[in-house]
């Protein structure tokens, strides 16, 4: 195994999941305020399993975002 080809593609893969989930609750959260479902002073509660099925890999994390 090549550890620094290894470790470039975990943090290639953490970026891009990293920016895409930011622009998804990015986009969520503006759309849920603009509905009227938040009112912008909330802390929402957020999770997110990794997953690598061949290693048998499943982690969950929990969180929070606060609005304000």
């Amino acid at each position: 195994m090549d550890q620094e080809a290894f470790n470039m593609s975990i943090r290639k893969f953490l970026k891009m999941v990293g920016v895409n989930s930011q622009r998804e609750i990015e986009q969520a959260v503006h759309q849920a305020l603009g509905a009227a479902k938040l009112r912008g002073e909330e802390t929402l509660a957020a999770r997110v399993t990794l997953e690598i099925p061949t290693l048998g890999l499943r982690v969950p994390f929990e969180g929070e975002i606060k609005l304000k």
